[in-house]
């Protein structure tokens, strides 16, 4: 059983971790992707975010994250979606993402993108059940970003 829970100072290491390792798999750790991973209060809670963490009830373990970035206006990125690679195919991505829409809506967002790369093709099919659509790819600081997508709330 999993259950979504919200951020804490004592799961540190196991949001870095998990993220960094996705990250690297098929991309470059940037330092922007350093910097909200050592910072979450920061980049993504002070200003009116939330990260959000799934976690095994049975043992406690953290097996994946999500985070909203508030960028003002009602707007809100979804970024630092992952799940523990022995851990997927288990739904919790879709818990983390449903989870995470629920937020945006408890904090007042009229709308949530997210930026992704296409060769992430399971992330892609996930966002679209979740209900985003593509739009244009704006300027964006991670070089791995290829596709942009958003919902209205």
């Amino acid at each position: 059983m999993i259950r979504i829970i919200d951020w804490q100072p004592t799961y540190q290491d196991d949001w870095k971790n998990l993220n960094i390792a996705w990250i690297s798999r098929d991309y470059e750790v940037e330092q922007f992707d350093l910097d909200t991973l050592n910072y979450p209060e920061k980049y993504f809670i002070n200003d009116g975010g939330a990260v959000l963490l799934a976690q095994r009830v049975s043992d406690g373990e953290i097996l994946g994250t999500v985070a909203l970035q508030p960028f003002g206006d009602g707007v809100l990125e979804l970024a630092k979606m992952t799940v523990a690679e022995g851990a997927r195919g288990l739904k919790i991505g879709e818990l983390l993402g449903v989870a995470a829409l629920e937020r945006a809506r408890q904090l007042g967002a009229k709308r949530v993108f997210l930026l992704s790369n296409t060769k992430a093709y399971q992330a892609i099919n996930l966002y679209f059940k979740l209900g985003f659509r593509c739009v244009a790819l704006e300027n964006t600081d991670f070089k791995r970003a290829n596709i942009q997508m958003e919902i209205s709330i």
